[in-house]
């Protein structure tokens, strides 16, 4: 049976995150996952996710400025010892909560100057994550949500895994992301599996519900399961209607 984790960055993100982990619980998620917890008291959410019994499978490192419109800061030259605070702050609250992985937000940034930066800050990042069995992901994300975003594509994640040489640094493979920058899903997921740390999907174009749109996720989960993968799957969906009112996709992709 297909496993769901609910991304709490869209997800009931009306409500404060220790209740928005109570209830994907009650809508019967598997784990959870989130974006930026740090406004929120880890012991609080560590309390939700005892009691509903979820694991917290990711965060991200903070953004930066974001009322500049930054998106993370650690391929931006000149700005390393933020994204190392930045790294130090999330490993801290993943520790704290029991979390899988840190996702790494890199920023907006070009060129071979962002990509030493870049790697410099992965492999600080997995220094730091290794001791507490914590993963280290890598986001490639679509140009139209994030034109100029400096991790554009899955070979350029392919490569950076290289360069970092590290075991515990892995691509972050959300179907709405690389369905835009790439298409082509059921071959990328089959040659990049031994690279993937965790799936995310939405429907395409519109980030919806995933019952919609160009991707057929029936096709995606069954493709997934048959090429081993059974982790919990990040649904990171945006949607204007309450999230408990969204959920019937849940029941039809479960099987």
């Amino acid at each position: 049976m297909t496993k769901f984790s609910a991304n709490l960055g869209f997800l009931w993100n009306d409500r404060p995150l220790p209740d928005a982990i109570r209830a994907a619980g009650a809508a019967g998620f598997d784990a959870v996952e989130c974006h930026w917890p740090y406004a929120f008291d880890s012991a609080g959410v560590a309390e939700a996710l005892g009691e509903t019994g979820l694991q917290m499978l990711g965060i991200n490192t903070v953004r930066g400025d974001v009322a500049a419109g930054e998106n993370g800061l650690s391929a931006l030259p000149g700005r390393q010892d933020e994204a190392r605070a930045a790294i130090d702050q999330a490993v801290a609250y993943a520790v704290a909560i029991d979390a899988g992985a840190i996702h790494v937000m890199a920023g907006f940034a070009t060129g071979p100057e962002a990509e030493a930066v870049f790697v410099g800050a992965l492999e600080y990042a997995c220094a730091a994550a290794a001791p507490h069995g914590i993963t280290i992901l890598i986001e490639p994300l679509n140009p139209y949500d994030a034109p100029g975003y400096f991790l554009a594509s899955t070979g350029q994640a392919r490569s950076l895994i290289r360069k970092t040489g590290a075991a515990n640094l892995k691509l972050m493979f959300d179907c709405y992301h690389i369905q835009l920058i790439e298409g082509d899903l059921s071959h990328r997921l089959s040659s990049l599996l031994p690279l993937i740390g965790h799936v995310q999907f939405a429907s395409v174009p519109d980030r919806g519900t995933p019952d919609r749109g160009e991707v057929n996720y029936h096709h995606i989960f069954e493709h997934l399961a048959a090429l081993g993968y059974d982790a919990p799957l990040g649904a990171e969906y945006k949607s204007t209607a309450p999230t408990d009112s969204t959920l019937g996709w849940m029941k039809r992709f479960a099987g």
